[in-house]
């Protein structure tokens, strides 16, 4: 592997030259793997951003954050000392997200506009629809947790939102908008009626949830998958957490791998992801860990059979069901997500 070293942090920097790209539909070129930063439920902002900081000094160049993080204005504080080196705010790919208590046609465009003021930005890489459902839950809420407003995915009112989101495009607040946590008939309908199609729809990824019929619909039709839990987020919320959990890194397969290449099963996870044509977005606030996935992105890759192999793990295992977006009484998570093909109705 090719590397240089810099002067920002000690130890061993990876070129972000190196790393793959993806190209959007404008022309526009995103990292095939960016830093997550949802760690709210059990990482401070503090270190959040601090690790954004350092991932920048070891070359990462993407970064996926979140007003519903509560972490934005620190990492706005250290993406001004990310500028005051040696890398300029256009090497970077900075991407945020609408909470859904903003979906309201008053609320976009000044949810936006919050966000770069934290992010102490002039203009976002691009910005998702965070979920598809307006529903509100409390920070740290458990599993039961119901809004007593919840409403289920109504498209007209989707539009209603996607409508200022294209605004925002008009405005050069952004560069680009998509979805989020959606499904095949949801992105239908998107497509058909946005005036601005999605550049992106982000949506769970990894060895255990591969989700291929969306994967190949988003990609068909011109939009990037980029792919969160890449490696089964290991520090996802206690509410997110179920007994039929799986865990993708210790898949024998998995472990195989790793094991012949001498890297954590984490990486091999990472690989795959970006040989399969996904954006992984993995978070870690550990700097041997989210150095080890960017080197995982830029050496060797993993063989044919290595893909054919993790092919065939794919226990459809979703891990973040989403239960508190629920809107009645009586239903289960599966209603979410449009598993019969077809929007579930009110």
């Amino acid at each position: 592997m090719k590397v240089r070293y810099g002067s920002v942090v000690n130890g061993v920097v990876v070129d972000p030259a190196l790393v793959p790209q993806r190209t959007l539909y404008t022309g526009a070129r995103v990292p095939a793997i960016g830093l997550g930063t949802f760690g709210s439920d059990h990482v401070m902002a503090s270190e959040v951003a601090a690790a954004v900081e350092g991932a920048a000094a070891v070359g990462y160049r993407h970064f996926d954050c979140a007003s519903v993080y509560g972490n934005e204005p620190q990492i706005g504080y250290a993406l001004q000392q990310v500028w005051r080196s040696s890398i300029r705010r256009e090497q970077v790919w900075i991407t945020s997200k609408l909470w859904n208590d903003k979906h309201g046609e008053n609320e976009v465009i000044r949810s936006c506009t919050q966000s770069l003021a934290d992010l102490r930005l002039d203009y976002l890489d691009l910005y998702l629809v965070h979920w598809p459902f307006p529903n509100f839950h409390p920070p740290g809420c458990d599993v039961t947790s119901r809004s007593k407003d919840a409403k289920p995915y109504l498209h007209a009112n989707f539009m209603k939102t996607w409508r200022k989101m294209e605004e925002l495009v008009d405005l050069g607040l952004v560069r680009h908008i998509g979805t989020s946590n959606m499904s095949v008939p949801k992105l239908k309908l998107v497509l058909h009626d946005a005036r601005i199609k999605p550049a992106v729809n982000e949506m769970e990824l990894h060895p255990h949830f591969q989700q291929p019929e969306l994967f190949e619909f988003v990609r068909s039709n011109g939009m990037v998958p980029v792919g969160y839990c890449p490696i089964g987020s290991p520090g996802r919320p206690e509410r997110d957490r179920t007994a039929e959990d799986t865990v993708p890194t210790q898949d024998p397969v998995i472990v195989k791998i790793a094991n012949r290449l001498g890297v954590h099963p984490a990486v091999v996870c990472i690989k795959w992801a970006i040989q399969r044509g996904q954006v992984p977005i993995p978070f870690s606030a550990n700097r041997n860990h989210y150095l080890s996935n960017l080197e995982g992105a830029v050496s060797g890759s993993l063989t044919p059979d290595d893909m054919r192999a993790i092919s065939t793990i794919d226990r459809n295992c979703r891990l973040i069901k989403g239960q508190v977006f629920l809107w009645k009484d009586g239903q289960a998570w599966e209603d979410l997500w449009d598993m019969n093909g077809e929007i579930t109705p009110l």
